[in-house]
C-alpha cells in the first residue's frame, strides 16, 4: 500500500470584501488558503506539521491545524465533493499590500512543499468599487432569496437560483461562487456542511470560462421537504485560485422549501 502523499492543489493569498452581515468585522480583510489533493491514506490534517504563510516586508501568519469556524476563522475545511481539506485562515487588518505570498508546508515526515503567487490591488480596487454602486440593486435581485417559500408542491431538484451580475448592470466582467447550506439565518450556515456548491476553481480546469458573468446556477442536490436553506454568493476577479486578487462575500440569503 503507498504512503499518503501530502500534494499542494494551489493556493490563495487575496483581498476579501466581507459584506456579511452582524459579523461584527471590518469588511475590508485579506486571507491566506492552500487546497490540497486527496493524499490517498490518511487526511491532511494528520500528516502536516505547520502551515506558514509569508509575504513583503517579513509579514508571516500561521494557518492553525484546527477545524475552521466562525468563530476561530483559522483552519482546516473538509470537502466532501473531492474527498480533500483546505485550510483558510481570515485576517482583519485590511486589504494586502502588492508583491508576492508564499504559503509553505512543513509535513510530519520532514517534507517541505510550497506555492507562491503575486498580489495585485488593482483588480481587487476596481471590483470593490463597482460591486459597491451596484450592491442593493445586486442583493434585491437573488431569487429564490429574502426569506421567500417556494411554491408548494414544486421541485426539490434542480433548484434555479438567479440574481443580476455586475456585467448586466454595469458591464464588469466578474466570476461568480454559490454556497448553500440548511439554516434560517447567515449564523446558522455552516461551511464544513455544504448541501451544494459550485466550485469554479475545479471547473475551470476543463471549462476555462467556469463562472464568468454567471447569474444563475442549478442546485443538483436534493432538497429537503418544509426546510430553511442559508446561501451567498462570492465574486471573484478570476477563477484561478492562484490569479484570484479579491473575494467579495455578499450578505446571506434564505428560503425555505
Amino acid at each position: 500500500m503507498n504512503a499518503p502523499i501530502v500534494q499542494i492543489y494551489d493556493i490563495m493569498a487575496h483581498n476579501v470584501y466581507m459584506d456579511f452581515e452582524n459579523t461584527g468585522l471590518r469588511a475590508e480583510q485579506h486571507k491566506f488558503l492552500v487546497s490540497f489533493f486527496p493524499t490517498g491514506g490518511r487526511p491532511v490534517p494528520e500528516l502536516v506539521e505547520r502551515i506558514t504563510a509569508r509575504g513583503p516586508g517579513g509579514y508571516e501568519v500561521n494557518l492553525a491545524n484546527q477545524e475552521y469556524t466562525a468563530a476561530n476563522l483559522n483552519g482546516y475545511i473538509y470537502d466532501r465533493t473531492t474527498n480533500a481539506h483546505w485550510y483558510m485562515v481570515n485576517l482583519q487588518t485590511g486589504f494586502m499590500r502588492n508583491g508576492v505570498y508564499e504559503i509553505e508546508v512543513q509535513c510530519k515526515d520532514g517534507s517541505v512543499k510550497s506555492k507562491a503567487r503575486r498580489h495585485k490591488n488593482g483588480p481587487s480596487d476596481a471590483l470593490v468599487a463597482t460591486y459597491l454602486r451596484n450592491r442593493e440593486r445586486i442583493y434585491r435581485s437573488h431569487t429564490p432569496g429574502n426569506t421567500q417559500r417556494l411554491q408548494a408542491g414544486g421541485p426539490l431538484t434542480n433548484l434555479k437560483v438567479k440574481w443580476s451580475s455586475l456585467r448586466e448592470l454595469a458591464q464588469f466582467d466578474a466570476f461568480y461562487i454559490y454556497r448553500v447550506s440548511e439554516g434560517r439565518s447567515s449564523s446558522e450556515f455552516n461551511t464544513q456542511k455544504l448541501v451544494w456548491w459550485d466550485n469554479i476553481f475545479v471547473q475551470a480546469g476543463s471549462h476555462p470560462e467556469a463562472g464568468r458573468n454567471r447569474n444563475s446556477v442549478t442546485v443538483t442536490a436534493q432538497l429537503k421537504p418544509d426546510t430553511s436553506y442559508v446561501y451567498f454568493t462570492e465574486i471573484t476577479d478570476s477563477n484561478a485560485m492562484g490569479e484570484t486578487n479579491i473575494s467579495i462575500f455578499q450578505p446571506h440569503q434564505t428560503f425555505r422549501t
